[in-house]
């Protein structure tokens, strides 16, 4: 347990961002998880809503250093081809 009062105050900080982090990042996959119903739902006007509400939240999230930004590309990618796939 923290002992100064440093370490103390650096401790309620880390719950804090843990909080706030957790928060932000169930709420980007949320979005994540709506963009792939809406394609699974066969959609593709649907879909295509749902993608341009993530992206922005995805970015978000990658700025922030929640996520990598290579992975929020790879989702971003990887949710714009199965929306173009779509007949």
């Amino acid at each position: 347990m923290a002992n100064s009062a440093q370490a103390k105050k650096r401790a309620r900080q880390a719950e804090v961002h843990r909080q706030r982090n957790t928060s932000q990042r169930s709420e980007m996959r949320t979005y994540i998880k709506n963009t792939v119903k809406a394609i699974a739902t066969g959609d593709k006007a649907n879909a295509e809503a749902a993608y341009k509400v993530a992206v922005p939240v995805i970015d978000s999230a990658a700025r922030k250093g929640l996520i990598h930004e290579n992975k929020a590309a790879r989702h971003k990618s990887r949710l714009n081809a199965h929306i173009r796939a779509m007949a």
